[in-house]
């Protein structure tokens, strides 16, 4: 099929890219080497990051013609490198939702059938990099934001661990709420490129010019060490709450098998907490009982989107004591998370070192119809690394239907999911797995991601 439009980009900045292409040509021709790593290479950035004299949208109307004063630290750095930014992408309306579609720049589809999402909130990135517009994307991940899109779209996508990289001059909603703070990551087509620009943007000492950000070097010992040796995974494949399709079904044990035979120990992961673990963040979502997104709905008079609209209606404001008790109940579950981690151990006695997790429920599907991200979210509340691969496409035929159909669904979202799934609409397209390390293992994630490519 050959991709038609798909309304991925937002700012589009082609005058200035040309100036920095020719910048760069003059360096190249005067000093006889590249600027830096990224000569030349085209780059795109999610709406979120300022670039002096381009708007930061999160899909507002109220937030259009208010241009950037200067570039955010990780955009000045991606220059430095010599990288060239040719356009921002689109978003969801506040960001807060896992497709792409707002009043201001419109609806984002994907690549390969304008009549699915893309994803979101990262849609309008993950979009661009699946029709091959840039080498490299930015994008940012407060539930999924980053590696649902990846999943949807066939592309390899980061989640690190906040404060690993620098979040100054990323305009987000919710601004100034700490208790699940969004994430910013690379996108890329491939293992190699994510990897050059994680170690990139590290190596760039980001804490040195934000007091937010811990002093934590690249460490290529561990991705190498890792990289190497056999390792113990843990497995979750049903999250207790919403049974994945038949199709990452089948693809996430196909991995599991290779990667015991390849010589890898996989033991069960347990998914009772994440029920409570979603109950908190959810909480937290609603806590301010919609107020920052009504706010900025309402400077620009636009209508909400009706999934944005449905998430603001979801609760009433609590108090500070109230906050309190949220916080106290999210310290509890990430300690019991850490907790379970230490103590599970394979059959010869090692610890686990990854997780293997679907990334969401289903494949691509019709806008409008993303419900659930419990797949992806719970680790944004932990906090923890969690990156996305393509591990595979859905097949008209996968075998195990029946199975599916017998499931008793557990809720109302479990069986709508079931009832989306649609084997021959769905045959082709992209399922993504994750491979989840803990706070700050973005090396040990990388490392884990190298061994698993080779098996797929």
């Amino acid at each position: 099929m050959i991709p038609g439009p798909t309304n991925c980009l937002t700012e589009i900045c082609f005058d200035d890219a040309l100036s920095q292409a020719t910048h760069l040509d003059r360096f190249w021709q005067e000093n006889g080497r590249l600027i830096g790593p990224l000569h030349g290479v085209p780059v795109t950035v999610k709406d979120q990051f300022n670039i002096k004299g381009l708007d930061s949208t999160l899909g507002y109307v109220g937030k259009a013609f208010a241009p950037a004063e200067s570039d955010a630290p990780l955009v000045q750095t991606l220059k430095a490198l010599g990288a060239v930014i040719i356009a921002k992408t689109n978003l969801p309306q506040s960001i807060m939702w896992c497709e792409t579609d707002n009043p201001l720049w419109g609806l984002t589809t994907h690549p390969d059938d304008p009549t699915l999402t893309p994803g979101g909130s990262s849609g309008g990135e993950a979009a661009m990099l699946a029709l091959g517009g840039s080498m490299i994307g930015w994008g940012t991940d407060i539930g999924g934001s980053i590696r649902i899109p990846c999943h949807m779209n066939g592309l390899w996508g980061l989640k690190p661990s906040s404060g690993r990289l620098s979040y100054r001059g990323v305009e987000v909603t919710l601004d100034g709420q700490q208790h699940i703070p969004s994430a910013v990551g690379p996108m890329a087509r491939s293992l190699s490129s994510l990897k050059l620009v994680t170690k990139l943007a590290v190596n760039a000492q980001p804490w040195t010019t934000d007091p937010q950000i811990p002093p934590i070097p690249w460490r290529d010992d561990i991705l190498q060490s890792v990289s190497k040796r056999p390792l113990v995974i843990g497995a979750m494949l049903d999250d207790g709450m919403v049974k994945v399709h038949p199709p990452i079904e089948r693809i996430f044990r196909d991995l599991v098998a290779k990667l015991q035979t390849a010589g890898h120990e996989v033991v069960e992961w347990d998914p009772t907490m994440n029920s409570v673990i979603i109950s908190i963040m959810d909480g937290y979502y609603s806590a301010d009982g919609g107020e920052d997104i009504r706010k900025a709905v309402a400077a620009g008079g636009e209508p909400f989107v009706p999934q944005i609209q449905a998430f603001v209606n979801r609760g009433q404001p609590i108090s500070l004591f109230q906050y309190w008790q949220l916080n106290r109940k999210k310290i509890a579950a990430q300690q019991a998370y850490s907790d379970m981690w230490d103590t599970r151990r394979s059959p010869s006695g090692s610890p686990v070192d990854v997780l293997l997790v679907p990334t969401m429920p289903h494949t691509a599907i019709p806008h409008g119809s993303c419900r659930w991200t419990g797949y992806t979210k719970i680790f944004n509340l932990l906090d923890y690394t969690a990156l996305t691969f393509p591990a595979g496409r859905a097949a008209k035929d996968e075998g195990d239907d029946e199975e599916f159909w017998k499931h008793v669904p557990r809720n109302d979202i479990d069986a709508w999911n079931q009832q989306l799934y649609d084997p021959v609409a769905m045959e082709g397209r992209c399922v993504g797995l994750q491979i989840v390390g803990r706070r700050f293992d973005e090396e040990k994630v990388l490392g884990a991601a190298q061994q698993i490519q080779s098996l797929l």
